[in-house]
């Protein structure tokens, strides 16, 4: 009997899903699985919603953002009648194994399905680079190419006008695409969720810039840190320069993925499909050292994924 997979995306797109699916269905199909999407994540494992892949179907994606087979977060997938169900329809349909390309989230999910006997082999999937077992996650230089070209925009405007622009990029619990994208734009502060800040600090650096000649300034900020606007205001008070605030929000999540981004899912969708052809689930891919690996789910939810304190302090040394 043909072996049969799943493939999903879920929780937050990210540029780069796409060529994760599209390495998925063929690579599986070269192996001579047959290959079944799930549309809207876990939400259409539960409710049936799937379709049949063929080497056609992943034709002219590799360059689109998002996600063709759409993406959610689920609720019921918490609870034991959820996952009963999502498990009646693998067994249905006769799906052994699912590759779940997403975040944390969706790896807690993955987990609770391996363990009522679906393998799940996970790619992290989330432009926020906050997988904690991976160096590199799907998304995260598209993100950050994306963050910086709009940066450099608002860069004219704040430089046209001797304005100070507050701009807050993605990052909820990780400044990873602040931090650099920081560097790249050449703010005069970043803020992220790892390191502590005062405003005083930024007053003091905006003021110190101020005396050898710097007329404009850029803050770069993680959206965990908070209220931007509030900061803008409050550093207008503080220093007399006019500041405005700017959210960049979801464009950052959108577009065209780099090449990296393209690459690197390819090889991690194809590695994937390797484990589930071994019998092999309950596992997270990596990238270590430039190398694509895997762990225990488990194992990997449990990793801390360490701040680049050093790269902080070449951002604030060479910020004037």
């Amino acid at each position: 009997m043909e072996r049969t997979i799943g493939v999903l995306t879920s929780g937050g797109d990210a540029p780069g899903m796409n060529a994760a699916i599209r390495s998925v269905v063929r690579s599986a199909i070269k192996k001579g699985f047959r290959v079944i999407g799930v549309r809207r994540g876990y939400n259409g494992l539960i409710n049936g919603d799937l379709i049949e892949m063929d080497m056609r179907s992943v034709s002219n994606i590799l360059q689109r953002g998002g996600t063709m087979l759409y993406t959610a977060r689920c609720d019921e997938f918490r609870y034991e009648e959820g996952l009963q169900r999502a498990k009646k329809t693998c067994e249905e349909n006769g799906i052994e194994g699912i590759v779940v390309i997403g975040g944390d989230g969706s790896f807690r999910g993955a987990a609770d399905l391996s363990a009522r006997g679906v393998k799940c082999v996970g790619i992290p999937g989330t432009i926020d680079n906050d997988i904690q077992c991976s160096e590199y996650t799907i998304g995260y230089d598209t993100a950050m190419n994306t963050a910086m070209e709009m940066v450099d925009k608002i860069r004219d405007t704040a430089e046209s006008h001797y304005r100070c622009s507050v701009v807050e990029v993605m990052g909820r619990h990780a400044g990873h695409i602040a931090l650099n994208c920081g560097i790249a734009c050449g703010a005069t502060f970043i803020l992220v969720p790892e390191v502590p800040y005062s405003i005083d600090a930024i007053v003091e650096k905006m003021k110190m810039t101020q005396k050898i000649g710097k007329h404009h300034f850029i803050i770069l900020v993680a959206e965990g840190i908070g209220n931007v606007n509030e900061l803008a205001k409050e550093i207008e008070r503080l220093t007399g320069i006019e500041s405005r605030a700017t959210i960049l929000g979801h464009v950052q999540r959108g577009g065209s993925p780099t090449v990296r981004d393209r690459v690197i899912a390819s090889q991690m969708a194809h590695y994937a499909v390797d484990l589930l052809e071994k019998g092999v689930g309950n596992r997270v891919v990596g990238m270590q050292k430039n190398e694509v690996v895997d762990f225990d789910i488990q194992e990997a939810l449990r990793m801390k994924k360490p701040f680049d304190t050093n790269l902080y302090q070449i951002a604030h040394d060479i910020s004037f």
